[in-house]
């Protein structure tokens, strides 16, 4: 039946809309979820989001990095400005990254304010420049080794992004319902630099 309706990783597709023909998850090559759960101020303490890291083996090899630790974070090597928050550094984030090893790390996590306005609770004006952030990701590409993931945490789903040598294998979209914004969650990999194609 052309119309027929299938149930996708809890997602519901249409085969033909408007005389359209809808992509499937499989001809889209990333897996997407949309999932409810409470809010919570630290992100690792949301049930889904611990399941996803679970999923990637976050921290299993001990090749595992995250600048923005906050607390539960399962990365092996951690960093969080606050000097109250228990981690192996406690420095500005940018400068944790410039510190971290060419091509070494299996995973990292990324997981900084969600906004510009909770940037500058930390008192830094940098924190207030896209640079700054962009500069932070380009820290992380370097870190990365081609085929190790970054899990990226916000209020958006840009990640990493082709441009720096990521392809997306997975959107997870944790709903918390109320006013409260969605966590968006980002899986991508790092490709070899011979598969990387420019815009």
């Amino acid at each position: 039946m052309k119309n027929k309706k299938r149930i996708i990783k809890g997602i519901e597709k249409i085969g033909i809309f408007n005389g359209t023909q809808i992509p499937s998850i499989d001809d889209l090559g990333f897996v997407f979820n949309r999932i409810w759960a409470m809010p919570n101020k630290w992100t690792f303490k949301i049930h889904p989001i611990k399941n996803l890291l679970t999923k990637y083996g976050a921290g299993k090899d001990g090749k595992w990095a995250d600048p923005f630790c906050g607390i539960l974070s399962p990365a092996n090597v951690t960093n969080d400005i606050n000097p109250e928050i228990r981690a192996t550094y406690n420095t500005d984030a940018l400068d944790f990254l410039k510190n971290l090893e060419d091509g070494y790390f299996t995973g990292i996590l990324y997981d900084p304010p969600y906004s510009i306005t909770q940037a500058r609770a930390y008192g830094k004006k940098e924190f207030a420049s896209m640079k700054y952030w962009a500069d932070c990701k380009n820290e992380i590409a370097r870190a990365i080794k081609p085929g190790g993931c970054v899990i990226c945490f916000g209020w958006n789903s840009n990640g990493m992004g082709k441009n720096r040598g990521f392809f997306l294998r997975e959107i997870l979209l944790v709903a918390h319902g109320g006013s409260k914004n969605d966590t968006i969650c980002t899986v991508e990999e790092k490709l070899p630099t011979n598969e990387i194609t420019p815009n």
